[in-house]
């Protein structure tokens, strides 16, 4: 099972889950940086530090990328990602908010080889619930759950394609976990035919603020 970490806090506000993060670098299938709901309209030194640092430790870094489900400019899409790139020597991107529609699928597939073209080697796909099925042949990587542990638990369905899919190109994030049953999350998403995770017991508006308790796990 591999882990992944989207920590949105700034270095500085805490340092200490940046150096935990560090140190269990090994452990991560990537980290989303996020230093202002993306790149921001300049490169954040602190956030150059810990990417070194990361990157130095062995993980690979993907930069968050708002694509407000389809509306927002791909051009500022494409800006963003080239600054992740440039400014904090980023491996790829995390999009978050992808359209999870048929009829958006080909403006995805645009996108995505546009930013394959710039540079970016991992892409991470976020509708945050199972997409039309040909969203996941463009990925590395596919959110198709985002939300509530108490949704996760009790609500939770899949389409039969995802069964035909490797478990590699799946990812579940879920929120609202208590402690003690993130063990069971990350066994429960391996269950649900997702290799990667990213269990946390933070709440909104920030439940990314903290790191994951499963990076402490023997398995995580």
């Amino acid at each position: 099972m591999s882990l992944l970490i989207p920590l949105y806090v700034h270095p500085a506000e805490d340092p200490g889950a940046w150096h935990r993060l560090i140190a269990a670098a090994a452990r991560t299938y990537a980290v989303v940086l996020n230093p202002a709901d993306g790149p921001g309209a300049a490169p954040d030194p602190a956030f150059t530090v810990v990417a070194g640092s990361l990157r130095a430790a062995g993980a690979r870094l993907l930069g968050y990328v708002d694509t407000d489900y389809g509306v927002r400019d791909r051009d500022r899409i494409t800006e963003d990602v080239r600054r992740h790139l440039a400014w904090y020597a980023a491996d790829g991107c995390f999009l978050d908010r992808v359209t999870a529609v048929r009829e958006g699928l080909p403006a995805c597939r645009r996108l995505v080889r546009e930013i394959r073209r710039l540079g970016a080697t991992t892409v991470v796909l976020n509708p945050g619930v199972h997409p039309a099925s040909g969203y996941t042949r463009l990925a590395d990587l596919t959110v198709t759950f985002e939300g509530h542990w108490s949704t996760y638990v009790g609500a939770f369905t899949r389409p039969a394609w995802t069964g035909r899919r490797p478990p590699q190109r799946f990812c579940h994030l879920v929120y609202g976990v208590p402690e003690s049953l993130v063990p069971l999350a990350v066994r429960t998403a391996h269950e649900r035919g997702a290799a990667v995770c990213g269990p946390v017991t933070g709440e909104l508006p920030n439940p990314w603020s903290g790191l994951t308790p499963a990076l402490a796990e023997p398995g995580g």
